[in-house]
């Protein structure tokens, strides 16, 4: 499963509960970016995921298949081509996250959450 795979791959670094549950509140808002259609992970999405990791580093894609398993299965392709970790699947959505060492600001989701939340707008 999922979680063997992550302890033999270093790329993949598994993320602790509390780094999830903060990066599922940054993707509440997100719009799935990356859609896998009934040809499953094709170069075009793989490029497509790949270019919005390194621009987002948090992305939601969605993903087409009627039966959870096959889902699943499309997931963790994409997860492993993206060397990205899952942070959560809902429904036929999944959450991505890969950290840019060098991230652009003005994309990057988390710094745009970053900047929200440590500057409150006033009401």
């Amino acid at each position: 499963g999922y979680h063997s795979r992550m302890t033999t791959d270093p790329l993949s670094i598994p993320l602790t509960s509390q780094e999830k549950k903060t990066l599922r509140g940054v993707a509440h808002h997100l719009s799935p970016v990356v859609s896998v259609g009934d040809h499953g992970v094709t170069e075009g999405v793989l490029e497509e995921a790949d270019r919005a990791l390194r621009e987002h580093e948090l992305i939601k894609v969605k993903v087409h298949a009627s039966e959870r398993a096959d889902r699943v299965a499309l997931i963790d392709d994409l997860l492993v081509a993206t060397e990205s970790a899952l942070v959560q699947i809902i429904g036929k959505v999944a959450v991505l996250y890969r950290r840019n060492p060098k991230p652009n600001q003005k994309l990057s989701n988390i710094w745009r959450y970053l900047e929200t939340s440590a500057h409150p707008k006033s009401r």
